[in-house]
């Protein structure tokens, strides 16, 4: 008990100085630019401010959390840790880049309780040059500050790989139309488009960087933590679909639009596995349409297939599943690492 007293103690700790160290961060991110572009250092800067700020910050934080655990009882330098708090914030502005460009694609209303970025006044299609600026500031943060470091060619590697792997997942999600009687929307469809544009960024990302920083390289270790993170990953997406259709906005902070949007979702591809051909005639005239009677009529479909139980029931069996999981990992790397994750994603509401 004392020990995760203590656990949470220095969560807490390294929380407050992750949030007291980005004014220094977002100065870095910057970077020294001249006065003839003085206008455009401007605009990033609001930029950052408006789309780096209000979510829950959970893949920053794992960065830091699992290099806290990596480091056992040996006490990092100030700059060892202000290092581990860059890199935290590295994977913000990368799932900020993410972000601001998925919602121009998506046409989606609301982000993280407000407007999205190219809703702004004066912003519109700015926004896909914004989302690329966000992108330059983790590789700037970088070079800064690992640049003469052993762990810089894994990091930077980790991160062009990691973005290349969400943006086939984006192609994927984006490209994947129903066909004739949804026949594109299979469940291998819908893991491959979880796994590649949200597993490897939210979950593996994170973990791997810190482990990175610790210079530990085995790849046995890697894949064994890989194969726990992107189980996690597609649990976490599946959470998100369902607070899609289901969730509350004032919570979630996300307007739904995946039955607008024709998405390749999890609800739709479980119903389709459940619908007679009544059903099926009632989802192709209205699963796609941006009207919120057809939308009505879509979640129609999904309470009569009593599609909340089903994601409940999944809920608990996947839990299971991700806990043995985690128990069969390696010796080497702290349990917590993945329990902890696990915790904050476990019944979530947003």
């Amino acid at each position: 008990m004392a020990n995760q007293a203590s656990r949470k103690a220095q969560i807490a700790i390294d929380r407050k100085n992750f949030n007291e160290a980005l004014p220094k961060v977002i100065e870095q991110a910057i970077g020294q630019l001249s006065e003839e572009t003085s206008d455009a250092t401007e605009h990033l800067k609001k930029n950052i401010m408006y789309n780096l700020l209000g979510g829950k910050m959970n893949r920053g934080l794992t960065v830091l959390s699992t290099w806290r655990l990596l480091l056992g009882d040996k006490e990092p330098t100030d700059a060892e840790y202000y290092c581990a708090i860059v890199l935290a914030w590295c994977v913000e502005f990368l799932q900020a880049f993410f972000l601001v460009a998925d919602d121009v694609m998506d046409q989606s209303i609301t982000r993280r309780g407000k407007l999205c970025w190219y809703k702004q006044e004066d912003i519109g299609l700015i926004a896909v040059n914004d989302a690329v600026m966000l992108e330059s500031c983790v590789f700037r943060l970088v070079d800064i500050n690992f640049k003469d470091k052993k762990c810089y060619g894994n990091i930077i590697r980790l991160f062009h790989e990691t973005t290349s792997q969400t943006e086939i997942g984006q192609t994927l999600d984006l490209i994947t139309k129903p066909g004739e009687n949804f026949c594109n929307f299979t469940m291998e469809r819908y893991k491959a488009i979880v796994k590649w544009k949200t597993a490897f960024y939210s979950f593996y990302l994170p973990v791997a960087l810190a482990m990175f920083m610790h210079d530990i390289t085995d790849k046995g270790l890697h894949e064994a933590a890989k194969e726990i993170l992107l189980e996690m990953g597609e649990f976490f997406q599946i959470q998100d679909d369902y607070l899609d259709c289901y969730g509350d906005p004032e919570v979630t902070g996300k307007v739904g639009t995946d039955i607008e949007e024709t998405k390749c979702s999890w609800l739709l591809v479980q119903a389709l596995q459940r619908v007679d051909q009544e059903q099926m005639n009632v989802l192709k005239v209205n699963y796609g349409v941006n009207d919120p009677v057809a939308v009505a009529k879509v979640k129609e479909i999904y309470s009569k297939l009593n599609i909340k139980k089903v994601y409940q029931d999944y809920e608990e069996i996947s839990f299971v599943k991700l806990m043995a999981l985690i128990d069969k990992a390696p010796s080497e790397m702290p349990k917590e690492i993945f329990t902890e994750l696990a915790g904050k994603i476990y019944k979530r509401d947003k």
